[in-house]
């Protein structure tokens, strides 16, 4: 079981913690893999494709929390939200996507919009 941060610590409590990025935009992945190692995460990724973020979960280590674009090069990011629920381990949406386009299942997923930033992270909110 991975380091998770307890419920209501703030999502930028990550120094010495693995951080799965999950993003297909280069330069957006780039920036905000910078910001989390400079906040002291460990970032695992970050994976541009549904496939690459599965295969980093799957390989460990586990995350402590993860960071999901929901439209990953035309394919819907639901599969690494799925695993990630089955391992216990938060996650929150980071989109340009409406959130009525986030089906039912996830509503709870606390989201927030692009381009993310640490700040970003502490204020996110529910779907």
């Amino acid at each position: 079981m991975p380091d998770m941060i307890p419920p209501g610590e703030p999502w930028s409590s990550i120094r010495g913690r693995p951080v799965l990025v999950v993003e297909d935009e280069y330069m957006l992945a780039e920036d905000l893999r910078e910001e989390l190692e400079r906040e002291g995460a460990e970032v695992l990724g970050p994976a541009p494709t549904v496939a690459r973020a599965l295969a980093l979960l799957r390989a460990g280590p586990a995350p402590c929390l993860a960071i999901l674009d929901i439209n990953l090069q035309g394919e819907m990011a639901w599969p690494i939200a799925d695993l990630l629920r089955q391992m216990g381990i938060p996650f929150l949406f980071a989109t340009g996507y409406d959130i009525r386009a986030i089906p039912p299942a996830y509503a709870d997923v606390p989201l927030t919009e692009k381009p993310v930033s640490v700040r970003r992270l502490a204020s996110a909110r529910r779907g």
